[in-house]
This record gives structure tokens, sequence and C-alpha cells, in this order.
């Protein structure tokens, strides 16, 4: 079982910056992607930013150019830096892993429990 936990939300103002991390602990084998996705009231949940085990970036056009996802493989942890942050932006943030026994074996998504970002003046 893999458990993961956010932290790093908050409450700023527009065209702050908050950074979110995301670790992963239990029995852990190999994982694969990683990433961040958010719902805001009212909405489905989508996908902000994602990370391969190789180091490939996907992010939502909502958010190139502001947010930047990496990853520390030796400590099993996602980040998500968030900069000129916008009223829109709004949410609570999860953040997923794809974990397998053996990277030749289909993945299982593992989510965390969410960290709210509130993005206000």
């Amino acid at each position: 079982q893999v458990q993961l936990v956010e932290s790093g939300g908050g409450l700023v103002q527009p065209g702050e910056s908050l950074r979110l991390s995301c670790e992963a602990s239990g029995n852990i084998f190999t994982i694969k992607g990683m990433g961040w996705f958010r719902q805001a009231p009212g909405k489905q949940r989508e996908l902000v930013a994602f990370i391969t085990d190789g180091g490939t970036t996907t992010y939502a056009d909502s958010v190139k150019g502001r947010f930047t996802i990496s990853r520390d493989n030796a400590k099993n942890t996602v980040y998500l830096q968030m900069d000129s942050l916008k009223p829109g932006d709004t949410a609570v943030y999860y953040c997923k892993a794809e974990h397998t026994i053996n990277r030749h074996f289909p993945a299982s998504d593992y989510w965390g429990q969410g960290t709210q970002v509130t993005v206000s003046s």
C-alpha cells in the first residue's frame, strides 16, 4: 500500500507564489508517473501538471509558463511550484502517483487527500 501526503497549500493574494509537495510512503517498489490535479467547487477534477519517471512534463494550458512540476525520485516526492497565481487557480489540489511492483506490469493509481489553495485579494 502506498500513501501520499500533500503539503504547502494556503491562502495567497493574486500574483503571489506557493510550492506544493507530495511525498509517497509505504511499501514502494516503482513509482512511474506523478502528477497534480485540481478540483474547484462545482467543477470536475482536472489535470494541472504531470511528470514521468523519465522527467517528461505535461501542463494544462491554463498554467503553462506559471507552474513548474518537478520530482525527487530518491525522496519519492513530487513538487509543484506555482507562480503568478490567479483567483482562477483556487481549488483543492490532489497529488497522484502511478505505482507498480515491476515497471513491466500495469500501474495502480494512488491519490493524496488534497490540499486547499485559495487565491484572493
